[in-house]
Order: C-alpha cells, then sequence, then structure tokens
C-alpha cells in the first residue's frame, strides 16, 4: 500500500461515494412531493412510507459488519452498489404504491450495505497513519453531497421537471458513482478462521461507551436539523433558515481538511474531549435565543447564525475522531464490524426520527421545548461518557 495517501483508488472512493450520496440527497426534498402528488398520500403516510428506507438501512448494518469480516470486501461493496443504482429504475416505472414501498425497503437494505463496505474500504486502502485524514475528506464528500444535494433536487423540481426525469438524473448520478467503485483496488483480503457466530460479531463490545455517547449526542443533532426552522418561527425570529444549514456544511466541511492531521497525530480523545465543549455551548446558545430575542433582536440573529458555525466545526472534527477510534479499539478482522457500529450508533436515533419531521411540527405543542430541553438531557450525558 505504500505511506501515500493520494491514490487512484483514494480518490476513486471519495468520487463513488458523492456520488452516492448526492444521488440520495438530491431525492430527499423531492419523493414528499412525488408521494402527495402522485399516490395522495397523507403527511402521516409520506413519513412513514420514508421511514421505510432508514429502518431498514439500520436494521442492516450490524450484519453488514459481519459480512465484510467474514468475506471479500469489494464484491460486497459493488453488489450492494449496483443493487442500489438499479432501484432507481424500478422508482421510474413504479405505478402502485405498494411496488414503491417495497423498492424503499431494497433500496434501505442496499443503503446500509454499501454505505458501511465504503467506509471499510476506505481504511483499507489508506496507510494506518493517514487514517484520520482519511476518514476526514471521505467524510467530507457525504457533507458537500448534502450541501448541493437537496438544493439541486429542490431546484429541478421547481423548474417544473417531472419525477420520471429527477430519478434519471439520480440514476445517472450513481451509475457514474459505480463506475468510480469498479477502479477501486482494494486489497486482497488474508484468508482468517471465521469464529462462531456471537454478540461481539454485530457489535464492537468496546465500542459500547463511545457507542452510547453518540448515540446521545445525535438526539439534539437530529432536533436541530429537523426543527430548527419551526423554532425560529415560533420565537417570531424572521430569518433565512436555509442560511443555518449552509453555514453548518461550511463550518464541517473547512473543519475535516485540517481535523484528520490532529487525529493521525494520536489526539483521538482530546480531540473529542474538546469538540463536546464546542457543541454544547453552541446547542446552549441556540436554547438562549427564544430569550435573548426579546432583547436584541441583532444579537439574536448574530447567535442564531453563529451557532451552525460552531457545530459544522464540532462535528466536523469530531466524526473522523470517533471513526478512527472505533477501527483502533477493533483487530483488523473486525473492521467491518467497527464501521457499523460507528455509523449504528449515530444513526440509531437520527434514522427514526428524520421521517417524523414531515408530522411531528405539526403536532407538537411547544417547538422551543424540542431545541432547548433536549440539548441538556443529551449533551452533558453524552460527555461524561465519552470522558
Amino acid at each position: 500500500m505504500g505511506d501515500k495517501l493520494i491514490t487512484r483508488s483514494y480518490i476513486c472512493i471519495l468520487a463513488a461515494n458523492f456520488l452516492l450520496y448526492f444521488g440520495f440527497w438530491l431525492l430527499v426534498p423531492v419523493l414528499p412531493f412525488y408521494l402527495k402528488e402522485t399516490f395522495s398520500c397523507s403527511k402521516t403516510l409520506i413519513g412513514t412510507i420514508l421511514s421505510c428506507y432508514t429502518v431498514s438501512a439500520l436494521c442492516t448494518r450490524p450484519f453488514m459488519g459481519y459480512l465484510y469480516d467474514g468475506f471479500a470486501r469489494k464484491p460486497i461493496y459493488i453488489a450492494a452498489y449496483f443493487v442500489f443504482t438499479s432501484i432507481f429504475v424500478g422508482n421510474i416505472f413504479a405505478g402502485l404504491m405498494a411496488i414503491f414501498i417495497m423498492l424503499r425497503v431494497v433500496h434501505g437494505i442496499a443503503f446500509g450495505t454499501v454505505t458501511v463496505g465504503g467506509n471499510t474500504l476506505v481504511i483499507d486502502i489508506t496507510p494506518s497513519n493517514h487514517r484520520g485524514t482519511a476518514l476526514g475528506y471521505y467524510g467530507l464528500t457525504n457533507n458537500i453531497a448534502m450541501s448541493i444535494g437537496p438544493m439541486t433536487g429542490l431546484f429541478l423540481h421547481d423548474s417544473q421537471l417531472s419525477y420520471k426525469w429527477i430519478f434519471c438524473i439520480s440514476l445517472l448520478t450513481c451509475v457514474l458513482g459505480f463506475i468510480a467503485a469498479l477502479m477501486v483496488k482494494a486489497p486482497r483480503k488474508v484468508p482468517v478462521k471465521r469464529p462462531p457466530v456471537s454478540l461481539d460479531r454485530f457489535i464492537l463490545l468496546k465500542g459500547i461507551p463511545a457507542g452510547i455517547a453518540r448515540l446521545l449526542l445525535s438526539i439534539p443533532y437530529g432536533a436541530t436539523t429537523n426543527y430548527v426552522a419551526v423554532y425560529a418561527r415560533e420565537i417570531g425570529l424572521q430569518v433565512h433558515t436555509g442560511f443555518f444549514f449552509t453555514l453548518m456544511a461550511v463550518g464541517e466541511g473547512i473543519s475535516r481538511l485540517f481535523a484528520g492531521k490532529y487525529v493521525d497525530r494520536g489526539y483521538i480523545t482530546q480531540t473529542i474531549s474538546d469538540c463536546f465543549y464546542v457543541v454544547i455551548v453552541a446547542f446552549f446558545l441556540l436554547s438562549c435565543c427564544a430569550t435573548l430575542f426579546t432583547y436584541s433582536l441583532a444579537w439574536c440573529v448574530f447567535i442564531f447564525y453563529l451557532v451552525p458555525l460552531m457545530l459544522g466545526v464540532g462535528f466536523g472534527v469530531m466524526f473522523p475522531a470517533y471513526n478512527t477510534l472505533y477501527v483502533n479499539l477493533a483487530p483488523n478482522i473486525q473492521r467491518g464490524t467497527a464501521t457499523s457500529t460507528y455509523v449504528t450508533s449515530w444513526t440509531l436515533v437520527w434514522d427514526w426520527a428524520s421521517p417524523r419531521a414531515v408530522t411531528l411540527p405539526n403536532t407538537m405543542p411547544s417547538t422551543p421545548f424540542i431545541c432547548s430541553e433536549a440539548y441538556f438531557a443529551s449533551c452533558p450525558c453524552s460527555f461524561s461518557i465519552s470522558t
């Protein structure tokens, strides 16, 4: 493998991951419109249908860790990527809601499989002394896709482009990503004797404390991303909440450019602890906006837009550090298990909560409660466990 980080395989897997997530995020804001206009679905039904994808992906990931550890990783990754890409063809011709739901379930399984595989392959094809940097850049492709994917999807929808053409664009994006994935040269996996099936083959037991911390931290993160627009409206803050997500993506993207270097020097737990300080302060400031609004509108707006930058930097540095921590806790033969535990611990709450963003704002009595109490309940717990 050598000591070189930037190789053809690494560039290809970065491209494959970006195109995969871009195709995914392109459809995220469009699918509720598609379900409502094509199948006349209610908001509750839309949330239920969309949750089929996230729940199937969530249930798949722990088993995929065992699969990637027991067999050659690249063939599984390529097969899952192919299935994920092929489902877009089915979406184009799905005329019945039942067929669309089945496709969403299969799509979620493929997504859960390919995301664990991609993260594991990055570790395999990069030198260990550049692991934090490699994972940081790899995660940056997710951030870029998340920043421009939904915006592109909404632009295409607002341009009156048909849903079939939007599905075709997602399909083309993933086809290009699949080609890039084929060009990744993964090292040959040395055959090892597979131990009997046990709990630690599906969950990295050494990573459970860190997993609990990440799980708790995902609660305020999910509340913020889902309900911050409602929170701003309820406290009377007339601002463009779209900039909130843009600034978060900017902070997270910039921080990932240098985050891996600190991790590669061995400051893994110190980096995580420092970032918890930043994140906790950011959530505290966001909860204070409701009170600050009554005293100074200018300061309230300033704090409101400062928070996403702090969150972006905090999470942008923390994620590659956590990923490296999980990999370091596991032996080489359990890299797949380590990766699946890392991903699952973050998405366990996030995948459950995201589809409910469609309906909860209409039923919750007080969004400020969600955007303040959850932070104080989760972040200190996460901080105490991590340290």
